[in-house]
This record gives C-alpha cells, structure tokens and sequence, in this order.
C-alpha cells in the first residue's frame, strides 16, 4: 500500500457523521440539509436532450484532448465572459469536473525529490487541496482567512521561506466555503511572489457564475491579462459545469492557461485514462453554448439568499457573500461542533462545522464558531431551515 495514505484526514463528511453518530434527530421536523454543497435546481432539459441525442458516442474510446469544438467552446466561452483570448488547442483541456483535475494536477507539478516540496492553501479549503498535495509527496502549508478583510486568505502569513519552497498555490475565488473574491492587487502580489519562486498557480473557480452584486467576479486569466501577462506563465484556472449549470452528475469542466503546464497535463491525463466520453463532450458543448440557463440558476440563488439572509442575520453574524452557494455564519459561544450536533438533534437540519474544513494554523483553526450552509435547495426548503435555525439560536442564548 502507497504509506502516503496514511497522511490523508479523514473528509469532512465522514467526520461530521462520526460526531452525530449518537444523535437521533427530532421526529417533530422533516429532515433538511443544508451541509452538502450538491446543487439541486433541475438540470436544464436541452442539456438532457443534448446527452440523450448523443447517446450513440458511448460506442467508441474518447480521445483524452477532446473534440475540437468542445476546446474551441470553451476559449469562446473565456472570450465571452472574461474578454481573455487563449489558443483552444494549446491553451485548454476538458477535464471529468474541476475535483478530479484540481488533485491530478499537483500529481504533476509537485517534484516530492526536491527538498521541502510545498504546496500552500488557503484555510478554510477545499479539501482536494490538501490531500493532493499529501499524495503527491509535498507537505503543506496554509493562510488563514480574515474576517476583518472580507475573509481573504492572509498571504503574509506565509514566510519567505515557506514561498521558496512552495511548488504549487492553490486558490479559490470565489472561495469555499467564505464566498470571497480576490481583487486585482491580491493577484499581483500572488504572481509577482509566483515569478520570484517560480511556483504554479492552480486557481479553483467553479462559483464563477453565482454571484450578488453587479459585477462578476474576476477570474485568474482575466486578472493576468490587466496585469499583461498573457502568457498565462505558471497559471491554471479550473472551471466546472457543476454549480453553473446544475448537472454536477454529469462531470464535466476544463482547464485553461499556461501551454507548457497543459502540456505535461495532457501528458500525464493520457495514463491517467481521464478522457471525457463524447456523450458528456456534446451536452457539455450545449451548456457552455448557453446562458439563459446560467442566468436563471444566479435569479434563483439570489431569490434565496435574499430570504434567508436577513432571517438569519437577526440571530447570526452572517452577510451575503460576494459570490457561492454558502452562507459562512457565526455561531453563538463560538462552538461550531456543539451547535451542530444541537440544531440536528432538536431541529433536524443538517449544516457543516466549520472547522472541520479548515486546519489548526498560525494559533488558531479559521474555521472555529462558524458554519456552512448550503442554500441548495428550493427556496421555501432554505426558509424554513433558517426558521428552524432562527428558532434553535433563541433557545440557544442565555
């Protein structure tokens, strides 16, 4: 067996059930989970038809690359939303969901032989991060969010030494599960830091396309290109069909930006056997081609956290985010596990501790006193879980 297994914790998921293992929710109330970030909208039904016409694809071996049009959909989608030029065929990969490529890529950018391989996370994080980065032979290394700076990851907190040893950055904007989203200046510190210790980039950006305010958030190559850098050096944006267009089922998303990286990926994907069917390449096509669809999911999102926000905010210290699916609340005598384990056992919804997605670091575990909530069902569902939540967090205080 391969030791570096043993690095690995155990999921966040696996941990929450171990901790209400001994509870046995309220029969009063239907059960809701808000714990899961699965989407739950309908997938949009042209995507279906579009997977049904091309069922006939399924008799053959897909060529790892992809089609050339699904390639070119996804510059032209780039060019669409970020007004980013990238070559189709050098530039960008389809991948089986942003999940599977983000750990597969440190599989090849992290050399485990060179002393002190790192590879840095933002904390809280997704938890691909860490067990890619074990698995790939580096250790990690992370930056805490701040709550006083709209949750961004606090980059200094990572040492001058930690940075000459890093060989890969992982970031999420917007993030999971905070919401946050970097700004140009937080991008130039992070690739004027890339150039001096030549590390990669890797930046997760499956949220991209639910956001609240007026402005989309900026992603990692449109930032690069207002900073000139159009080669996209040492940097990989992944992008997923999962949240924007609800069929996280379907696996399905790609990655773009640095040549060379894509390269060695494409490389590396071709062992790998992660070769995306013609089948899921064509409804794939359909849903970049689209985005009426996409616009309805973002009403919808905003329909609910619009409700549920100010209901909320009357009994928790939470905001809407700038982006995501989550609300990332405050939790009354600071004990996210507890409160937990107390709104499932008295009120049967479910919701994600906190810290059990970010780790103990520079003093302190980021995540402490707050909880996930996953706005992912219908929006009536959603209400009346915050009801519910509103309720529990009165008994709650003295």
């Amino acid at each position: 067996m391969n030791p570096l297994l043993a690095r690995l914790h155990p999921y966040p998921f696996e941990r929450l059930r171990e901790l209400t293992r001994d509870i046995t929710p309220s029969s009063a109330h239907a059960p809701i989970s808000l714990g899961i970030g699965e989407p739950r909208h309908p997938t949009p039904a042209f995507i279906e038809r579009a997977l049904v016409d091309a069922l006939p694809g399924l008799a053959r071996y897909p060529a790892t690359a992809g089609e050339p049009a699904l390639r070119e959909a996804f510059a032209a989608w780039l060019q669409r939303r970020y007004g980013v030029s990238v070559d189709p065929h050098t530039q960008t990969l389809p991948v089986l969901g942003s999940r599977e490529a983000l750990f597969a890529f440190a599989q090849v950018v992290v050399d485990p032989t060179r002393p002190g391989a790192t590879v840095v996370c933002p904390n809280p994080f997704y938890q691909i991060y860490e067990g890619a980065a074990l698995l790939a032979g580096a250790q990690t290394a992370f930056a805490n969010s701040d709550p006083a700076r709209n949750f961004a990851a606090d980059w200094a907190q990572v040492d001058d030494a930690t940075w000459a040893c890093t060989q890969l950055l992982y970031v999420c904007s917007p993030g999971n599960p905070t919401g946050a989203v970097m700004p140009l200046s937080e991008w130039q510190r992070l690739f004027e830091l890339s150039d001096r210790h030549g590390f990669v980039i890797a930046s997760d950006e499956c949220y991209s396309e639910i956001w609240f305010g007026d402005e989309p958030p900026l992603g990692a190559l449109q930032a690069a290109r207002a900073l000139g850098r159009d080669d996209w050096r040492n940097l990989v944006a992944f992008t997923s069909l999962s949240k924007r267009s609800n069929v996280p089922g379907l696996r399905s998303g790609f990655v773009a930006g640095d040549a060379r990286l894509l390269k060695a990926f494409l490389l590396y994907r071709t062992y790998h056997g992660s070769a995306m069917s013609a089948t899921v390449q064509h409804a794939s096509l359909a849903a970049w081609g689209d985005e009426a669809h996409v616009q309805a999911n973002r009403a919808l999102y905003r329909e609910k956290f619009a409700r549920v926000t100010p209901l909320l905010a009357e009994v928790l210290e939470v905001r809407t985010p700038d982006a995501g699916f989550y609300l990332w609340a405050a939790v009354p005598g600071d004990d996210d596990i507890a409160f937990a384990r107390g709104l499932l056992a008295q009120y049967n919804v479910s919701v994600l501790p906190g810290s059990l997605l970010a780790r103990d670091a520079h003093g302190c575990n980021p995540g402490r006193g707050r909880i996930r909530l996953a706005l992912v069902a219908a929006p009536d569902e959603c209400v009346a879980a915050a009801e519910r939540i509103h309720a529990y967090t009165r008994g709650c205080r003295p």
